[in-house]
């Protein structure tokens, strides 16, 4: 059971429902996490700008979803993990394998591999990353806008991560389940 609930779209008013009725334009549905977050517009809000800004920023919306897998699965956020094999699977067509090395922070690709890599450094050091962190990204090809995208990404799947933890929102696509226990 959610500990936070997600609004119904037809019971949406105000500025919740004018996000509700683009985001259901644009995708023909309104998760469960969005239809959570708009409990608070400027919340919903700001989750918009940010991933929409950054999936057509520098990296690209491919690296961007391997980003958001590695991301979920270091957080142990089952929502997320859900929603981006499925969104990696089937709208941006990455491969099984490539999904699956992408929650292992890896990648048969040496820059995507370093991105992803960079990342975790990210998470496991709370931002406090050295210059030997930054000059191994940088080694592997990445620009300075890059690595800056990097943070950024980390930061707008932290906030998704922390929040359907929160929240528990309830999964509404393919649950995918945590490595550890696939693996275990």
């Amino acid at each position: 059971m959610a500990r936070l609930k997600a609004i119904n779209p037809d019971e949406a008013t105000g500025k919740t429902k004018e996000l509700f009725n683009a985001i259901q334009s644009k995708l023909g549905v309104v998760p469960n996490m969005m239809r959570t977050m708009g409990s608070s517009p400027a919340l919903l809000q700001g989750y918009l700008d940010l991933n929409n800004t950054l999936s057509h920023g520098l990296l690209g919306a491919k690296t961007g979803e391997l980003l958001a897998l590695s991301i979920a699965e270091k957080n142990t956020c089952n929502y997320c993990l859900s929603a981006h094999s499925y969104i990696s699977e089937k709208l941006v067509h990455i491969d099984t394998s490539s999904i699956i090395k992408a929650r292992h922070a890896n990648s048969a690709d040496a820059k995507i591999d370093a991105v992803l890599k960079f990342a975790n450094v990210l998470i496991t050091k709370n931002g406090l990353v050295n210059d030997s962190d930054v000059e191994t990204v940088r080694a592997a090809g990445l620009s300075e806008g890059e690595i800056g995208e990097i943070v950024g990404h980390v930061a707008l799947n932290i906030l998704t991560n922390y929040f359907n933890n929160t929240a528990d929102t309830v999964i509404d696509f393919p649950v995918a389940k945590p490595l550890q226990d696939i693996e275990a």
